[in-house]
Parts: structure tokens; sequence; C-alpha cells
């Protein structure tokens, strides 16, 4: 787990899915006066460079966010996006691109608590340099899939929470899954944001439906499943085809919003000919 790092993948597709469907739940969350708070389980270094080694290995973040940078046809959630990615590189080139604690930090109000949890050193380290002295904001050496106890409910009894481990183990699945079962057992009303990467493996497959079993039994507002689709498996069917987006007690409007703007995001990034998006939708 302490070998991943995701500055080899920043920016690229999956990120823009995360991050648009981020975006729409913090903007929603500050559309009230109440303060809440964001915890975020699997924080990374909160900004990653594109002119690095490491993100230049593979360049993912070319048919990602650099299929998007310069488009003047966004469609308004999409443009929101890359308003802040603009803003986080200072209006210029894109030569940098902000992880979540990032996206965060720019939507959240002074009055919202950030609450950001890292297990890699080096990744914490940077983490911590970037945000650990912003008002309200925590950033913490640990586990934060185990920091959901002390975390929930928050004293506002509104909060957000992201969870996107990088399934390099094949572990992270149920321990994600148990993640959601604890989080919505302490804090029913928890807004709950679950990234997965869209694998032809059985554990990538079975996680959607895993996660619907528990919000069924648990949320308060159900559950919206929003899934992007853009490339085919490499020819021994492995490779990051897509991603899916798991959001229980999903704030009203966030479905419209994406059945609006997926399709465009399936033109945009998709890289063969069957690229296609799924959204599903469940009321409490």
């Amino acid at each position: 787990m302490l070998a991943y790092r995701h500055a080899f993948h920043a920016g690229n597709h999956a990120d823009v899915l995360k991050h648009v469907v981020l975006v729409q739940v913090l903007q929603h969350m500050a559309a009230k006066d109440k303060p809440y708070t964001h915890v975020d389980t699997h924080a990374g270094a909160g900004g990653y460079s594109l002119e690095g080694r490491h993100a230049r290995k593979k360049a993912e973040f070319a048919d990602g966010i650099g299929r998007l940078w310069g488009r003047g046809d966004l469609p308004p959630a999409v443009a929101t996006y890359v308003a802040l990615v603009r803003r986080f590189n200072d209006g210029g080139k894109l030569h940098q691109y902000p992880g979540s604690p990032a996206f965060a930090q720019m939507l959240l109000r002074p009055i919202d608590r950030l609450r950001l949890y890292e297990l890699h050193p080096t990744d914490h380290r940077i983490l911590d340099a970037y945000l650990g002295r912003h008002p309200n904001t925590q950033v913490a050496l640990g586990d934060g899939f185990a920091a959901l106890k002390a975390e929930l409910p928050p004293p506002s009894r509104r909060g957000v929470v992201l969870i996107d481990p990088s399934y390099e183990i094949k572990t992270d699945y149920a321990k994600v899954v148990a993640a959601l079962r604890e989080a919505l057992a302490r804090f029913a009303d928890a807004v709950v944001v679950i990234w997965y990467p869209q694998l032809q493996t059985l554990e990538s497959q079975q996680l959607p439906r895993r996660l619907q079993a528990v919000a069924d039994a648990q949320a308060k507002r159900g559950w919206l499943h929003a899934r992007l689709t853009v490339q085919r498996p490499d020819a021994r069917g492995f490779g990051l085809v897509g991603s899916g987006m798991f959001v229980v007690n999903a704030p009203f409007g966030l479905h419209d919003t994406l059945q609006a703007e997926l399709p465009f995001l399936v033109d945009a990034l998709g890289q063969y000919d069957g690229a296609h998006y799924l959204l599903e939708q469940r009321a409490a």
C-alpha cells in the first residue's frame, strides 16, 4: 500500500470524474449557512506537478484534464471544475493538478472543518506543509478508515466523507464496504462519496452492489452511482478502463447535473467508440 503514489495518475480521466462529482457535492454543502466537516480518508499529497517524472512517466493527465483544458464548450459543472484547476495554476498554463484536499480547501468556507488523513510519509509531509497551517484544518499521518470512529458524527451534524483508497491491495474493497457501514452507523445523515476503479476483476465489479446493499439498509436519503467507461482493457485484460463514484445521501440535484454532463465527458474523454456512462439512483 505504501508503494502507491497518486502522482503517476494525477489528472487522468478517473480524477476528472471524481473531482467533478466532489466539487458539486461540496458546493451543495456550502449552499446552507450551517457549517460542515469534510473528512478525506486517503488525502494524498494535496497537489501534483504535471511536469515531474512521476506524472510524465505515462502522462495520464493528457487523456484527462488535458482534453478539457482550453475548451470553450464546457457544460456548467465541468466548467466549474476546470476553473478550479486554473485557480490552482494561478490562471496560467496547466503545470500542476490539485488533489482532492486542494479542491476542498478552495471550496470550504472559514466556518467549515477539513480533516485529512494520509499514510504515505512523503505524501503526508507534502500535504502537511501545504495545508497543515490553514484554519480549521487538521492533517494526520494515519489510517483514514480507522479515523472515522473519531470524526463521526461531526459537531455540526453535517458532514462529507471522501473515501478513495488506491485499491492496490484487494482487502481495500472490503475495507471500503466496512467503512461505509461504520460511517452510516455513527452518522446516518453523512454524505459519503466513494471512488472506485473500473477493472476487469471480481472485486471491482462487485463493489457497487455491495455498497448499494449497505446504503439500502442504513442510508437516510438513498444513493447515487455514476460510472464513466473510456477505454478497453489491454490485450491481457488489464488496465483502468474507467471509474465510478458512489454517493450515499447524495445532494438534491446531483443526479440531474450528472445526467446532463456525463454525455459530454464520454465524448471528451472516450478513447474508443464504445465509451459510455452509467447513472443510477435510488431514493430512500
